[in-house]
């Protein structure tokens, strides 16, 4: 029966990892972390590193789709991945350093509040008012942004995405679609770092558990990443804060069942 629990665990934290990645560019750590934590007693640093890992797949599929559909901002998202990959890895260390109970629960509140957020209030911004932002001003607000998002990323695999979606389409003023695509862009790269960095400081993973999550993960995001760029501006809105709320509260309910 214990390869049937896993199976299942992994293929739920996978399709929520998935659906969150593809919608939203939200971290896979945030919905996979505390499921194997929960159901598979999975040492914190071990799930961080394997939910990470099975981010990377997911969101690189995710940006190939938005890129595709041109919603995706390579030149300004480079700046700030610049600045995310270097303090992904001082989290990751940080990270390795302080105690379990520490792990995994940074990015529950942000992902049930953002939810809401969409909800009440969608994002409607245009392409064509993304240009009105300076580029010198943009490029300093991503250095900024970009050094708190890696240390969280790196710290507890989770609420980096999340963060920069909030930045990305609040304080850059992207319209939703190119934030979530230029989020997931950047997230291919600061969870390949900090699942390295997991594994290098930590330990391997369990490959079984490590496998599984990396296709559910990758397979469910490709199918949100298709759908959200072909839904419209305010149903994508609800739609993801529909599915950041659900996540939310599920996150919420396994991290304090335990």
């Amino acid at each position: 029966m214990e390869w049937l629990l896993t199976l299942l665990v992994t293929f739920f934290a996978g399709m929520g990892a998935g659906l969150g990645t593809g919608f939203a560019g939200m971290s896979a750590a945030a919905v996979i972390s505390p499921m194997l934590i929960t159901f598979l007693d999975m040492d914190p640093y071990m799930a961080v590193g394997i939910a990470l890992s099975s981010d990377v797949l997911a969101s690189a599929v995710s940006a190939y789709t938005y890129g595709k559909n041109k919603n995706l901002d390579i030149k300004n998202g480079l700046i700030m991945m610049a600045s995310v990959l270097t303090f992904t890895v001082v989290g990751s260390y940080i990270a390795s350093l302080v105690t379990p109970a520490t792990m995994g629960t940074f990015s529950v509140f942000m992902t049930f509040l953002l939810g809401i957020k969409f909800i009440v209030k969608p994002v409607m911004t245009t392409k064509e008012s993304m240009g009105d932002i300076p580029a010198k001003k943009r490029a300093l607000q991503s250095v900024i942004c970009g050094v708190m998002i890696g240390f969280i990323c790196g710290f507890v695999g989770a609420g980096g995405g999340m963060m920069m979606l909030l930045i990305l389409t609040t304080v850059l003023g992207y319209e939703l679609k190119t934030a979530v695509g230029t989020s997931v862009f950047i997230m291919t790269f600061t969870a390949l770092t900090g699942a390295v960095s997991h594994f290098a400081i930590g330990s391997l993973p369990d490959w079984k558990v490590w496998g599984l999550c990396v296709l559910f993960t990758f397979l469910w995001a490709r199918v949100a990443a298709v759908f959200a760029n072909k839904a419209a501006p305010k149903t994508l809105n609800r739609a993801t804060g529909i599915i950041l709320v659900v996540l939310g509260i599920v996150i919420m309910l396994f991290t304090f069942l335990k």
